[in-house]
């Protein structure tokens, strides 16, 4: 009997982890967003493209666009809470349904405790915290009626694993983070819908590489276990991973990826490794 022959009917077609889906991704303009908003596109997600500054979110959408995505510009200020109902109403209304929200933009102003101002407390609190439960009460309709709704959140390793000189405001916001994704969790665990972060440690971001040079980014990343920093799309993986089916089990957990940083001083180890 000789082989099988195969006709177009019978190959098999590949559906993206996320076809279909409707996600909201903030600060996917640069970085971890951008890398995310363009992964979960990939995997056949419509994507909004939540930035402060239009430039940048449109280059995003364009790059989606171009292959073969969708992807919608939606800017504004993450810090207003009208202009964030607003948003989510638009993303609803455009595409008749939201079944991820993905919370990545963050306000950073370095500032020393006893001179912190304010309106930098604030803003802090304000893009870093609140917007997560402002995001989640809003598109809560939506997501409730998804058959897979996720909320995902960018938390920091400065958060729950280390301090930073100037930086008392931002670890606190991102604290505040692990216990917004636990308790969310669990009073949103029967209505379908999970809610997990990610702890990025050393991350070859668009901040990263405005304030250091390459000498500066590649000393730190000798510090990192695994000798380097971690890039966007390393971390976008990762939410696509919480994003998908396969992570239907998995709800208030803060995944930690940051080559190792947090398991300690690793100069023991570095000092042995061979090149």
């Amino acid at each position: 009997m000789g082989p099988r022959r195969c006709d177009k009917a019978d190959e098999e077609v590949r559906l993206g982890k996320l076809d279909g889906r409707v996600a909201i991704v903030t600060g996917g303009g640069r970085g971890i967003g951008r890398a995310a908003a363009e992964l979960f596109a990939s995997e056949g997600a419509q994507v909004v493209v939540a930035t402060r500054s239009a430039g940048p979110g449109q280059d995003v959408v364009d790059a989606i666009t171009e292959t073969g995505g969708t992807a919608v510009l939606d800017t504004l200020d993450m810090g207003d809470r009208q202009a964030v109902r607003a948003m989510v109403m638009r993303a609803g209304d455009r595409f008749g349904r939201i079944d991820i929200i993905l919370h990545n933009a963050a306000y950073l102003m370095p500032a020393s405790l006893a001179d912190m101002p304010d309106d930098v407390l604030d803003s802090m609190f304000d893009v870093g915290i609140k917007a997560a439960f402002w995001l989640t009460k809003d598109a809560l309709p939506w997501l409730a009626k998804s058959p897979a709704g996720r909320i995902l959140v960018t938390s920091s390793v400065a958060g729950n694993r280390k301090s930073l000189p100037g930086r008392v405001h931002y670890g606190s916001a991102k604290m505040a983070v692990t216990g917004f994704v636990r308790g969310a969790a669990l009073e949103l665990a029967r209505r379908g819908i999970t809610v997990n972060a990610i702890e990025p440690g050393l991350t070859r971001t668009h901040a990263l590489e405005c304030n250091a040079t390459e000498e500066q980014i590649a000393a730190m990343g000798a510090q990192v276990p695994v000798g380097r920093p971690g890039t966007p799309q390393e971390i976008a993986a990762g939410f696509l991973f919480l994003a998908s089916d396969e992570a239907a089990y998995t709800t208030g957990q803060t995944l930690t990826m940051d080559g190792g940083a947090s398991l300690g001083d690793p100069h023991g180890l570095l000092s042995e490794r061979e090149d």
